[in-house]
Order: C-alpha cells, then structure tokens, then sequence
C-alpha cells in the first residue's frame, strides 16, 4: 500500500491548515502521527470505518481526523494551530486495529510561526 500526503506548509499561529493523504488501496486504519526531531513519533489522530476517532489529548478540540472511504483518503484539519505543532507528519495506514500490517507515507513538514 502506497500513502500519499499533501497539504503541509508554513502557517502562523491561531492558523489552520488541512492534510490529505490517498492510499493506493482500500485500507483498514488510516490517520496522522508526527515526529520532532530527536523525539519519538507520536499519534495524532486515527481511526477505522466506523470507529470512533483515536485522537490525541493534545490536539484533541483544535484537530479533527476523518475518513472519505469510497476515495481511500484521510484528512487531518488542523485549527488554532500552536508553534508545538511543528513536526513532520507521517500520513499512517494499517490492515488491523491490533497486530495489523503497518504502512507509512512520506512526511509532510507542517511549521507553525508564533
């Protein structure tokens, strides 16, 4: 499975911005982790069909993670954006909610001026 992310930028803060990430096929998880350098990864937002979305404390209220399924796409709209938000953000697909094949998509840097 090929993930194909796009939608990252410069923006400043209290901004908003919106990815999109198209898998080459239909899969079961789709969402958003992002990494600092010298950190380790982290979840941002996922969720399965008809799942309730898995979201992150810290941008739970200002993210919001959804699924176009006929069209193999996942969305992250990013609000009241702060400069903490800067990362590169991995666009993420798995077979399984648990023990499921992983993919990975090319990050997509996403910076947030103060």
């Amino acid at each position: 499975v090929q993930l194909q992310a796009s939608g990252g930028g410069l923006v400043q803060a209290g901004g908003s911005l919106r990815l999109s990430c198209t898998a080459s096929r239909e899969i079961y998880v789709m969402g958003w982790y992002r990494q600092v350098p010298g950190e380790q990864r982290e979840l941002v937002a996922k969720v399965s069909p008809g799942g309730i979305p898995d979201t992150a404390d810290s941008v739970t209220g200002r993210f919001t993670v959804s699924r176009d399924i006929p069209k193999n796409t996942v969305y992250l709209q990013m609000n009241s954006l702060k400069p903490e938000d800067t990362a590169v953000y991995y666009c993420y697909g798995s077979t399984g909610v648990f023990g499921g094949v992983d993919y990975w998509g090319k990050g997509t840097l996403v910076t947030v001026s103060s």
